[in-house]
C-alpha cells in the first residue's frame, strides 16, 4: 500500500493555499468550503456527489468547487488517491477576477468536473512552481492564464477581445530585453508598458506567441549562450543572465538548447584548443 502524504503550501504572493494529497485511501463525507477549490486528479478513481450531482472522477479530470458548493467523495477502486489543488479565498479571487474581466464580481464555476487539456497545462507546472517556492514571476504569470482560462470556459462570459496593443508590447519587450539580469516582476513590466496585468499576458501572448516570463526567459538563455561560448563558467552565466540559482538556470538551458550548460561551454572550449594546435 502507498504510503500516504499530505504536503501544503501557502504561497504569500500569490494569497492561496497549495496541497498535495498521495496515497489517499480517506473517504470524505459531505462537506463546503468557504473558498474555491481548483483540483487536479493524478490517479485513483473516486465517486463524487457535489450539489446533488453524480460524478466518477479520474485521472485527468478537474474540479471546481465554488465556496459553499456542498461535495462528498469515496474510492470507488482498489487504488489510491492522488491529487493537488488549489484552494482560493474570496477575497483574492475577486480581485483576480477584476485584474482578468475589469469588472469585481465573484466567478461562478460550471460544471464542478471538468476534463481540460489546456487548464491542466497551466495548472499542473504552477502548482509545482508554488510547491518549490519558485519563479515569483512566472507563478503570478501562470495563475492569471489558468484563472483567465477557466473563467472564459466554465463561468459568466466576459469581454474577451484581445487588444493589439502594439507599442505597449515592445515597451515590455525593450524593457526586458535591457534589464533581463535584474530580478524583475510582472507589475514592472506592465508599469513600463502601460498596461493592467491581463491585457499585457493576452496581448503580449497574441503578439509574440510567447508569454512574457517565457520570452525573458528565451532573452536570458540567448545571453548566457553567448556567456558560455566565450568560456564563462555556468554558475557564472546563470548569475549574470538573472537565473535565481544554477539548478533552475540548467534545468532551462536543458529544455531550451537540450544541452546541459558546461557541455554546450565544452563544445566552444574544445573548438578553440583544436584551433591552437
Amino acid at each position: 500500500m502507498k504510503k500516504e502524504t499530505r504536503t501544503v503550501v501557502y504561497d504569500d504572493a500569490l494569497r492561496l493555499e497549495a496541497y498535495r494529497l498521495e496515497g489517499i485511501i480517506q473517504p470524505f463525507p459531505n462537506h463546503f468550503h468557504e473558498y474555491y477549490v481548483i483540483g487536479l486528479m493524478e490517479s485513483g478513481e473516486r465517486h463524487l456527489c457535489c450539489k446533488e450531482q453524480e460524478y466518477v472522477i479520474k485521472k485527468g479530470n478537474i474540479v471546481l468547487f465554488n465556496p459553499g458548493d456542498t461535495h462528498a467523495c469515496v474510492q470507488s477502486d482498489n487504488g489510491t488517491l492522488d491529487y493537488r489543488g488549489f484552494n482560493i479565498t474570496k477575497e483574492a479571487m475577486l480581485d483576480f477576477a477584476e485584474e482578468i474581466t475589469g469588472t469585481r464580481e465573484l466567478p461562478g464555476f460550471s460544471p464542478n468536473v471538468i476534463f481540460d487539456e489546456e487548464v491542466t497545462c497551466y495548472l499542473h507546472p504552477l502548482h509545482e512552481r508554488v510547491m518549490n517556492g519558485s519563479d515569483a514571476f512566472g507563478k503570478e504569470e501562470a495563475l492569471l492564464l489558468l484563472l483567465s482560462l477557466l473563467i472564459q470556459r466554465y463561468s459568466q462570459p466576459f469581454a474577451n477581445g484581445i487588444p493589439e496593443c502594439r507599442e505597449e508590447i515592445e515597451r515590455a519587450c525593450d524593457f526586458m530585453e535591457q534589464h533581463f539580469s535584474e530580478r524583475i516582476c510582472l507589475d514592472q513590466i506592465c508599469r513600463h508598458a502601460g498596461l493592467s496585468k491581463s491585457t499585457l499576458l493576452r496581448a503580449f501572448a497574441k503578439s509574440k506567441g510567447v508569454t512574457p516570463y517565457r520570452y525573458l526567459e528565451n532573452i536570458r538563455i540567448g545571453e548566457a549562450k553567448k556567456l558560455l561560448e566565450q568560456g564563462v563558467s555556468p554558475l557564472a552565466a546563470a548569475m549574470q543572465t538573472g537565473f535565481s540559482d544554477q539548478s533552475h538556470f540548467t534545468n532551462y538551458f536543458n529544455r531550451f538548447i537540450g544541452l546541459a550548460p558546461g557541455l554546450y561551454r565544452d563544445i566552444f572550449l574544445e573548438k578553440e584548443m583544436s584551433q591552437d594546435e
